[in-house]
């Protein structure tokens, strides 16, 4: 038997499927929600020109963590990142160098690479050396990564997913490089350093957007809409909760009750 906070959120499950059912039918109608304009993710575009005109590459890691752990999101959204850099650094002629720091990442950001290739009409154009596995461990990835960075002098670093104590070790890499840099994680004690060094900072679940800013893809923006009302319905219940129970009325907290 449901008790009274497990029915709350089981209808709040509801809910949200049926506002994002409705969502994706309206999106395959094609009308898709709108999204606000993310600097970030624009100013990638404008990396990768700068790292051609210069000669120079353009370097990319989605992050420390595989696809094994809570933060793996953060990894998923980093590789939607990369598909969109390969894509853009095919289209320009510029050498991209991806580094990652699990070996279960490897295949798929290969693959990930691939497609952005294909998808700008050159194949031909991909190589299997522009990604790197460099290790396992923190702190050896970390430094194999300033290491590519300074030995390359890349013009653009672009670092998309769950980042810890090296991030701040990275961005300033990248700052001594004299690199265009865009950062981006959801891992809240980090965001802090991104801001301070890099250029463009994507901060909290904006990298979570990637797939439906980048690719305008109907199904993702409809996800991303869904979640968005979801928040808002929330933030009108809290809101309604707290009125009731100061007027001596509480439902909405003896509903929420576990």
């Amino acid at each position: 038997m449901l008790t009274s906070g497990r029915g709350a959120a089981l209808g709040a499950l509801v809910i949200m499927v049926i506002v994002y059912a409705w969502l994706l039918n309206r999106a395959s109608k094609g009308k898709v929600p709108r999204i606000r304009k993310m600097a970030g993710f624009d100013a990638i575009e404008e990396a990768v020109g700068r790292a051609t005109e210069m000669g120079r590459p353009v370097f990319f890691t989605p992050g420390i963590s595989g696809f094994d752990h809570a933060d793996s999101p953060q990894t998923i959204a980093g590789l939607t990142v990369l598909r969109h850099l390969a894509k853009l650094t095919a289209k320009y002629k510029a050498r991209l160098i991806a580094a990652v720091s699990k070996a279960t990442v490897l295949p798929v950001a290969e693959e990930t690479v691939r497609q952005g290739y294909i998808e700008a009409g050159r194949p031909e154009a991909y190589e299997p050396s522009m990604l790197r596995y460099l290790s396992d461990e923190q702190f050896a990835w970390a430094g194999g990564c300033i290491g590519i960075m300074h030995r390359e002098g890349v013009a653009a670093n672009i670092m998309v997913g769950n980042f810890m104590g090296e991030s701040l070790l990275l961005a300033e890499a990248g700052y001594q490089a004299g690199a265009i840099q865009v950062a981006g994680t959801a891992n809240r004690s980090q965001i802090g350093f991104f801001v301070t060094v890099a250029d463009y900072c994507l901060i909290g679940e904006e990298i979570f957007a990637a797939g439906a800013y980048l690719f305008q893809d109907p199904v993702q923006l409809a996800g991303l809409g869904a979640q968005d009302m979801a928040k808002w319905i929330a933030i009108g219940a809290v809101a309604l909760g707290i009125i009731l129970n100061v007027l001596g009325i509480p439902v909405l907290v003896n509903l929420l009750k576990m």
